[in-house]
């Protein structure tokens, strides 16, 4: 083996990228058999034969790790085409059932380990402080840590118990932020206390839990310094200063918070040198348009051979990252060494129903297709799943009008207030407060429409609000169908 062989492998054995379509591809066959990590799916690599996909993979190298984002609610990869059908962390945060969260996390690992991979990168364990969040929001237990601590301590157990990985995310915490990191380096401006107070227990309670790794934000904590946390060696020490001797796995690196400050090469070398094992590349359809044909190739070149020139000049140390692989190995060989019996009961459809508030009079709504007036924010890369299926099922048949709150023009509004008029008709929204864009638009339709319903699938309203509310906390299939229960007066 040449020096060049030997570094290219070494780099390759903290590398988790994410790739274009279904099957291996020959940079990745080739990656694979020269010591790649393993691999991380999104929605584009499931429409096919998955289990084959992952077998194929495990073929080529039995040791990689395939991870896949699956949260339920409103974050899957599994349901992409239809909306999750499993309670997500805020429903089950509301409904402040232990066993029901631990049945959710084994029955997401079964479905996870059901297509061959091994990694689940879940629970989130962010406390959401801040009610703007645009990222975090639902996908979080709740605003409170010590139910955060023990939720997100049930989830690690219910999927750790079905023989897989959980992955904590995002530390040190992405609840008081009100920036999404896929576009820009959040800032968390509170002191360390308060950080340590708030923020850091749930991840405490995960390691309590055994989980096997951690997964760290793109954000800035000024009290430990300008770094992101991700390339930050006082905030990933404080993971091993906590007990923790699992894997600390990158947020994704492809995300503006670290392309478009230290680049996707820069962002790798100095993850490694702050005491991250494994780095998450990203997802190479995050470009969109602007995509390239070999952009999975191209950004995990760009970050290997970033790796490869710091490990050869001596700027990255080759013990950081030989102890990196070494903790990677140790948890690919961790992953269905135990397993409990199969026997965990979930009824998703109650914990839903449960998670569900009303507020104001509500009047039941026929059984027949109705007007869905769905005035919330795009959906974030972070939720990129199925939002669009929750206004599909609410609408059981009936017209889905989309209406851009934070550019609806007057006549936009009277438009929208004159077609639910016309007949049976929702409002949706994810964000109802005083100060959000979709109050206005939702008032101006109210104005109109007294005797409307909002279904809101975003947190809780901190304000009050008029008109009969649902708030189902969710964008999944499962929050719509308990929505379209509750206006169906069931």
């Amino acid at each position: 083996m040449t020096g060049d062989d030997e570094l290219i492998r070494l780099a390759n054995s903290v590398l988790w990228p994410g790739f274009l379509g279904t099957s291996v591809s020959p940079w990745l066959a080739d990656a694979l058999e020269h010591g790649l990590a393993g691999v991380v799916y999104f929605g584009q690599n499931l429409h096919g034969d998955t289990a084959a996909l992952s077998a194929e993979i495990h073929r080529l190298s039995p040791t990689a790790l395939i991870g896949i984002d699956e949260e339920g609610g409103s974050v899957t990869r599994l349901e992409t085409e239809t909306g999750s059908t499993l309670p997500g962390a805020a429903q089950l945060g509301a409904v402040d059932d232990l066993e029901a969260t631990r049945a959710t996390g084994y029955e997401i690992a079964r479905r996870v380990d059901a297509i061959g991979a091994d990694l689940v990168i879940a629970p989130v364990a962010d406390v959401n402080t801040d009610p703007r969040n645009p990222v975090i929001g639902v996908r979080a237990f709740g605003s409170d840590t010590e139910l955060v601590s023990r939720h997100v301590q049930a989830a690690v157990r219910g999927i750790q118990d079905a023989g897989l990985a959980a992955c904590a995310k995002h530390y040190p915490g992405h609840g008081d932020t009100h920036l999404d990191s896929h576009h820009d380096l959040p800032r968390l401006t509170l002191t360390s206390d308060e950080i340590a107070a708030v923020h850091l227990p749930p991840f405490h309670a995960a390691i309590a839990a055994g989980v096997h790794s951690i997964m760290t934000a793109h954000i800035c904590a000024p009290s430990w310094g300008e770094a992101p946390a991700t390339l930050n060696p006082k905030v990933l020490g404080g993971l091993r200063a906590a007990g923790f001797d699992g894997v600390i796995i990158t947020d994704a690196l492809d995300m503006a918070a670290i392309r478009e400050t230290v680049g996707l090469g820069g962002g790798a070398v100095q993850a490694l040198t702050a005491g991250a094992d494994l780095l998450c590349i990203g997802n190479p359809t995050n470009p969109g348009a602007a995509m390239l044909p070999n952009q999975d190739e191209d950004d995990y070149r760009s970050v290997r051979d970033a790796v490869v020139e710091a490990l050869r000049d001596g700027s990255l140390p080759r013990e950081r990252v030989e102890e990196a692989a070494a903790r990677v190995r140790r948890l690919s060989a961790a992953v269905r060494s135990r397993r409990t019996p199969d026997a965990v009961s979930l009824d998703a459809a109650t914990i839903a129903d449960r998670a569900v508030t009303v507020h104001g009079d509500l009047p039941a709504l026929r059984d027949e297709p109705t007007t869905v007036i769905d005035v919330r924010r795009a959906s974030t890369l972070a939720v990129d799943s199925a939002a669009s299926h929750v206004a599909v099922a609410l609408a059981a048949g009936g017209e889905i009008v989309r209406l851009d709150a934070a550019t609806a023009a007057e006549a936009d509004i009277v438009r929208a207030a004159e077609r639910a008029r016309q007949g049976q008709a929702v409002l949706l929204a994810d964000r109802v407060d005083d100060d959000s864009p979709q109050r206005a638009v939702l008032d101006g339709i109210r104005s109109a429409q007294p005797d409307i319903i909002t279904v809101n699938v975003g947190l809780p309203a901190t304000t009050p609000h008029p008109g009969a509310l649902i708030e189902v906390r969710a964008a999944s299939l499962l929050a719509a169908q308990a929505a379209r229960r509750a206006l169906l007066g069931a």
